[in-house]
């Protein structure tokens, strides 16, 4: 299973979850309208900020790599031509 996929099941049971626990309490329709407008921001920040963390991520491996792949272009060149003249 992918992360992406449990996270999306996470998300979606912790919203469910909020949303059933505030329906239930006993406030007032615009009380209710509130806090759920506010848990909503909440989540949203929250699913922002792991995204970023997420793209943070995957541009340090992607800089690793290219960094890695750069210092290896030189070798490969070099060994290119040192076949090159060895079919010579």
């Amino acid at each position: 299973m992918s992360s992406g996929k449990v996270l999306l099941g996470v998300l979606a049971g912790v919203a469910a979850g909020a949303l059933i626990g505030v329906l239930f309490a006993p406030d007032k329709g615009s009380v209710t309208r509130k806090k759920i407008s506010k848990k909503s921001e909440d989540y949203a920040d929250s699913v922002k900020e792991k995204f970023n963390d997420f793209l943070d991520s995957i541009s340090e491996k992607f800089e690793s790599v290219k960094e890695d792949l750069e210092k290896e272009m030189p070798k490969a060149k070099g060994s290119k031509k040192d076949m090159e003249s060895a079919m010579s």
